[in-house]
């Protein structure tokens, strides 16, 4: 387990030759703190952490990471100049602070060094779309033979996978760990600290293109991963063959590469797929020689391309086949799109996490599954950057083919509903709103018990509250 001494070796590059106490875990919320853990108080631009330093003590937290001077009289070490004498360490109880130029690097310092400690399998996951669906079937997958860890939430950043790291143990076999990407260099950065021996790339999309310049810009920020892999036959780059920004990456790595898709040319393909609405996904599973029938109770149409990740992973990793259905058919899988039923009966598709043209069209897809009226309830796409236009239009061309029902929300939903009517879809169907609020009057008027409902847009502009709205009316 992470101790004390690892924490001062990382920070210092001197190891007390003395036994020191265990750290539980990191955290850089006083809330979320649990007794023996470490609290990294990250100078944010809104909020101090500094400030809550008292309050993760007397939660529980034996040590804090600090940059600035407290006050209240807290035992401090100070590691910015020169390592910490033994006898000092051996004087210092908990609960105590760390003094450190930074405390972001620090952390990030402490989880590299405790990294290569570790003698375990890493799997980076990275793409637009799919990341974090894709993070928990694998770690399913896995799970079936191997203790594993994967990272919780959207830790996914310069803080998040970092505080991940520090919760592995010797006892942990594999991590599953999901990468973001919002400027180049980060996963470079992150691959450093986490030293992924698997890479997964899921799609290259236009989310972020805002940040990042272009669709090119992105897929180049996503490379870095399998840039960074070990050669075969350690490392291992599974591609999305289908994604023509994603195939060429396997030109781009010293790891052996593994194709997964809807193509017979892939090492893993599937064909015969069909949708159940709410029931799941059926398909058939090509493997060599192997052909599977498989049925699995992820939603929508697109999750066949999570379900070849994961078993992709299982197979590269000498998994049986038993193992892999079991971890691709089980049924405590996290997904972001919940189905709950409004005041009124009608069956609402809450996908409010977050929007792209690319997540937009696959839930589209799913709603073309369902039976009933589809009212499809579609709100802004933010950071799309130069795509903005082009990426609205086309989940506008997509939900004229598929709803019985639009409703458009924000501003860029304008171009939703314009791409619609272009499309042929009548103007008597196709309702614009400014904001949210204006769609829970909407809808409360307008819905039945027999519709189906989509309501999909970024988090910017808090399409959940119209969820939220209809499944509380009286």
């Amino acid at each position: 387990m992470l101790t004390l001494v690892d924490v001062i070796e990382a920070l210092t590059n001197s190891r007390p030759a003395m036994s020191l106490p265990v750290i539980t875990e990191a955290a850089i919320d006083s809330r979320q703190v649990i007794p023996g853990s470490l609290f990294v108080a990250i100078m944010g631009e809104r909020v101090d952490g500094h400030d809550f330093v008292a309050d993760a003590f007397q939660r529980g937290a034996s040590f804090a990471l600090i940059q600035r001077d407290l006050a209240g009289g807290f035992q401090t070490l100070d590691l910015r100049h020169a390592p910490a004498p033994d006898s000092l360490v051996q004087l210092a109880e908990a609960p105590l602070c760390l003094r450190v130029d930074d405390t972001q690097a620090a952390l990030q310092q402490i989880s590299r060094l405790w990294r290569r400690k570790l003698e375990l399998r890493v799997i980076g996951i990275t793409g637009s779309v799919g990341k974090s669906t894709t993070k928990e079937v694998i770690a399913e997958v896995l799970s079936q033979r191997f203790r594993t860890l994967k990272n919780p939430g959207n830790l996914n950043n310069e803080i998040g996978l970092p505080l991940t790291m520090l919760r592995l143990g010797s006892g942990y076999e594999y991590a599953v760990l999901e990468m973001g990407f919002y400027v180049p260099g980060e996963i470079a950065f992150l691959c450093d600290l986490a030293l992924p021996q698997i890479g997964v790339v899921t799609n290259i999309g236009t989310v972020h293109a805002e940040r990042a310049g272009s669709q090119e810009a992105i897929a180049q920020g996503k490379a870095e991963l399998v840039q960074a892999l070990p050669p075969s036959p350690e490392g291992v780059a599974i591609l999305n063959y289908d994604d023509p920004w994603v195939r060429p990456m396997a030109e781009k790595t010293r790891a052996r590469v593994f194709f997964y898709g809807l193509d017979p040319a892939c090492h893993l393909w599937a064909d015969h797929i069909s949708g159940m609405g709410l029931e799941g996904i059926h398909f058939h599973l090509h493997y060599g020689r192997e052909t599977l029938h498989v049925r699995v109770p992820m939603i929508g149409q697109h999750s066949v391309h999570t379900a070849l990740r994961a078993a992709a992973v299982g197979l590269v990793e000498g998994l049986n086949w038993q193992e892999i259905l079991d971890g691709l058919r089980a049924g405590h899988t996290q997904l972001r799109l919940v189905a709950v039923r409004s005041a009124n009966g009608a069956l609402l598709l809450d996908d409010t996490y977050n929007a792209s043209p690319e997540s937009t069209i696959a839930a589209l897809n799913l709603l073309s599954e369902m039976e009933g009226r589809r009212v499809a309830v579609l709100g802004d796409m933010l950071e799309l950057g130069p795509y903005e236009r082009q990426g609205h239009e086309l989940v506008g061309m997509r939900a004229a083919s598929v709803a019985d029902l639009l409703v458009t929300v924000g501003e860029r939903g304008h171009m939703i509903a314009a791409a619609a009517r272009q499309s042929g879809f009548r103007s008597a169907k196709v309702t614009e709103l400014e904001n949210t609020d204006q769609a829970i009057g909407f809808l409360a008027e307008h819905l039945t018990g027999k519709d189906v409902v989509l309501v999909k847009g970024s988090h910017g502009i808090r399409m959940d509250r119209i969820v939220s709205a209809l499944e509380g009316e009286s």
